[in-house]
């Protein structure tokens, strides 16, 4: 496929949308891209043309081209880079954290259902990774590792890194469609956990943990590597669930304490 001198593709690549009867443009936008996806003009790291023109040569709005680019970069196909333009995504793709908290909070996920989840892949990503993990993996996992030692004293902070060394490993195995999934399984749990790991007290530990996974996964030690995940999800679930008990504890307390005041107002 051909590159215009910004490298962008090329304009007349792309073709003028027809909508269907029932079908909205930003629609006809949307299955044009998966189309040549499926047929492989456009590729992970492919540039799209800038806005402006795209939308002169679909025959298109730009609200309407923005409409089906917005909903393609929400399911992860493509990715906006500030000061460069829009790509199609490359690596795993990552479901943004709008619509999966809303698919989390109308099903109702629970904790123990989203750390059966992780086990059931992690355990396996990490042995996988000690197989298949490259020099440039490794150095993420290491640096994910000391920025989690440096942010023991911030557990919010700490908690980005947690998440971005499980992506790490994930990516590590070498396996794009359980990577995907687990980018998806963390993104809720980090939607989940945020809102309690302020009240954390194992980070330290788990910070350990993670160095002693990512040593295994070094030292191409699969088997171990899965032990030592399966350990640290056992911890992680336990703290999580400690975390939750004492928000509750909190919430009665407030509750209560609101409510003394109500029944015995200050005298005047």
């Amino acid at each position: 496929m051909g590159r215009d001198d910004n490298g962008s593709i090329e304009l007349g690549s792309f073709r003028v949308v027809r909508p269907e009867k029932n079908g909205l443009m930003a629609e006809q936008v949307v299955i044009q891209v998966r189309d040549m996806i499926r047929q492989g003009s456009l590729k992970p790291g492919d540039r799209l043309p800038p806005e402006r023109e795209l939308s002169k040569r679909l025959g298109i709005s730009r609200a309407s081209l923005r409409h089906g680019l917005r909903f393609l970069a929400a399911i992860g196909v493509l990715t906006s880079r500030p000061g460069s333009g829009t790509y199609i995504a490359e690596g795993p793709p990552a479901l943004d954290s709008e619509p999966l908290r809303m698919l989390a909070e109308l099903h109702r996920f629970t904790p123990d259902e989203m750390f059966e989840t992780r086990k059931l892949l992690e355990v396996g990503l990490a042995g996988l990774a000690a197989q298949h993990a490259q020099p440039d993996h490794l150095a993420v996992m290491a640096e994910e590792v000391t920025e989690m030692y440096a942010t023991l004293d911030d557990p919010q902070e700490y908690l980005v890194h947690d998440i971005r060394f499980h992506r790490a490993v994930a990516a590590a195995s070498g396996n794009q469609i359980l990577a995907a999934l687990m980018n998806m399984v963390s993104t809720a749990m980090y939607e989940r956990r945020r809102a309690t790991v302020q009240r954390a007290t194992d980070l330290k530990e788990s910070a350990e943990f993670h160095r002693k996974i990512y040593r295994l996964i070094r030292a191409r030690k699969s088997d171990e590597a899965r032990v030592a995940m399966g350990e640290h999800l056992e911890l992680a679930q336990r703290a999580f669930a400690s975390e939750e008990v004492s928000e509750t504890d909190e919430d009665e307390v407030e509750k209560t304490s609101h409510g003394a005041t109500h029944a015995f107002p200050n005298s005047s």
